[in-house]
């Protein structure tokens, strides 16, 4: 059969084609956020939501390794595959791998609110990890602790007033640093804790005893002394031995300082802010404490926090088990 010369060919500028695959791809790209342009409308975000200058400088280091490792620059190019491939390429433990897709995705799924993906892909990658049991306070530590303080002097005083506050109350110790008179109610024996100086910034009533109520009064009035012997104006409870503030973050904290040298000085376990946190929730959960109720005590945004607190070990769960299955016919 002849060739019909010239039929099929055609006379065509291959840079046209190359320029409308690029044209296309740009328009592609350009459908989608840069990653560095969401950082920082994500960062203005959380700023504004009162999130700690650490928490949002750890999301933006964590997206920016993905962004550079995987050498993608748009929204788009975050795929389940880039997430993967830069999970499976990174030399740390798996507990740290667990940690940054937390923050990955905490930072995806405000990219999803802000309307710029149509899907929560990234919803089912996870990690698991063996996680450790982290005991609370005995509270046999904590009245041995106390007992070895010197509560004639000022700093004896105020830190066994604040631990004796964590132990029965539960609070964090950033919300210790921020604790101010007004936030007491003598009469009604409650904290009254505002959102503000709260982590999920919701109102909070905690019932206090007769002892720590006692314990405030005396403690409110020997700061009143420092203050006026340093010039000092603020209403916290918990101040240094100058009158100031003490600082609210929790590694700085110094009453967390205070305690990591009692534990080490007196030999003691699990002294410290969140052990006595975690106290708290299992002396709540001993004495018949439902779940929710430890949760709304904790200020935690839901259950799936607090059962990490009352993790229980294998001999905690055999004789729970056994009160319940044999003790109980």
């Amino acid at each position: 059969m002849p060739k019909k010369s010239g039929l099929f060919e055609v006379d065509v500028d291959l840079n046209l084609l190359k320029f409308e695959n690029e044209a296309t791809v740009k328009h592609a790209k350009n459908n989608s956020k840069m990653i560095k342009e969401a950082i920082q409308i994500v960062k203005r975000q959380m700023i504004s939501s009162g999130l700690r200058p650490r928490t949002i400088k750890d999301y933006e280091t964590i997206v920016n390794h993905l962004k550079d490792a995987q050498t993608i620059t748009f929204l788009n190019e975050i795929t389940l595959d880039t997430i993967y491939t830069w999970l499976e390429n990174m030399q740390v433990s798996k507990q740290t791998k667990l940690t940054r897709l937390k923050a990955l995705k905490s930072f995806l799924s405000k990219c999803y609110i802000n309307g710029w993906y149509e899907s929560k892909f990234w919803q089912d990658v996870n990690i698991k990890v063996d996680k450790k049991v982290k005991a609370g306070a005995n509270g046999k530590d904590v009245q041995l602790l106390i007992s070895l303080l010197d509560l004639n002097t000022f700093i004896g005083l105020r830190d066994a007033v604040a631990i004796l506050t964590m132990y029965k109350t539960g609070i964090r110790i950033n919300t210790l640093g921020k604790l101010e008179e007004r936030h007491i109610d003598f009469d009604e024996k409650t904290l009254v804790l505002e959102g503000e100086i709260l982590k999920n910034h919701k109102l909070l009533k905690l019932p206090i005893d007769n002892q720590l109520i006692q314990l405030y009064q005396v403690l409110i009035q020997q700061n009143n002394k420092i203050r006026r012997h340093y010039h000092q104006n603020n209403e916290n409870i918990f101040i240094s031995y100058k009158g100031t503030p003490l600082d609210t973050k929790s590694t700085n904290n110094a009453i967390s300082k205070q305690l990591t040298k009692y534990s080490k000085q007196f030999g003691l376990k699990n002294i410290n802010p969140h052990a006595l946190r975690r106290a708290f929730a299992k002396n709540l959960l001993s004495k018949g404490a439902n779940i929710a109720l430890i949760s709304k005590a904790l200020g935690h945004s839901n259950l799936e926090v607090t059962t990490q607190y009352l993790d229980l070990d294998v001999d905690e769960v055999s004789n729970s088990l056994r009160e319940y299955l044999l003790e109980r016919k």
